[in-house]
């Protein structure tokens, strides 16, 4: 099963309108999706590796201007839209405890997050809610965002075939990966 889903993707990562699907799901993923964008991304530079560069920069953009819309979110709607989001994720209990921390370490907030499995979603909207700098938090998600887009396309670019017979060979043991940094990024929030 997990081989046939592998195939679907690659083969949507190949289609005409895998460009507009990877740009929504970057989109969404920066304010209330839970699922990364690296899920096309992967495939659709394993496929076409010429379109990398391409892929990762549409990654970028959309992501920042996602994260851009978790921001208004946070700062907009708070009670409406982000503490139900918030709550979801199990946050809310110790969002105000966080608003000091936030206040003065803000930026590398929203670095880290923009590089690691932790969902950007959470630190978009808590940068609206805590009104960070909007300047600050553009250029922030702009250089870890980047980096963490432009540095898996540029390896499965550098790595092209070779990533994807050592993913096609060891497909369950990347799933498994995938699956246990995920959820560990949601867990983070829990325990944090």
């Amino acid at each position: 099963m997990l081989r046939r889903l592998y195939d679907w993707t690659l083969s949507l990562a190949a289609g005409p309108r895998a460009p507009q699907a990877l740009g929504a799901v970057a989109f969404v993923e920066s304010s209330v999706f839970p699922l990364p964008p690296d899920l096309l991304l992967i495939p659709m530079c394993v496929s076409n590796r010429q379109r990398a560069w391409f892929y990762a920069a549409l990654c970028t953009v959309a992501s920042v201007l996602g994260g851009l819309l978790g921001y208004l979110i946070g700062a907009v709607l708070f009670e409406e839209v982000a503490k139900p989001i918030l709550t979801f994720y199990g946050y809310m209990d110790k969002f105000d405890q966080f608003a000091q921390i936030f206040a003065d370490w803000g930026w590398w907030f929203v670095f880290i997050a923009g590089l690691t499995p932790f969902p950007y979603k959470v630190i978009t909207i808590a940068s609206g809610v805590f009104a960070l700098n909007l300047p600050v938090f553009i250029v922030a998600s702009i250089i870890s965002r980047g980096i963490r887009f432009f540095v898996v396309a540029g390896l499965l670019y550098l790595f092209g075939p070779a990533i994807r017979e050592f993913i096609e060979k060891r497909l369950g043991l990347m799933f498994t990966l995938f699956m246990v940094l995920l959820i560990g990024g949601f867990a983070v929030i829990k325990f944090l």
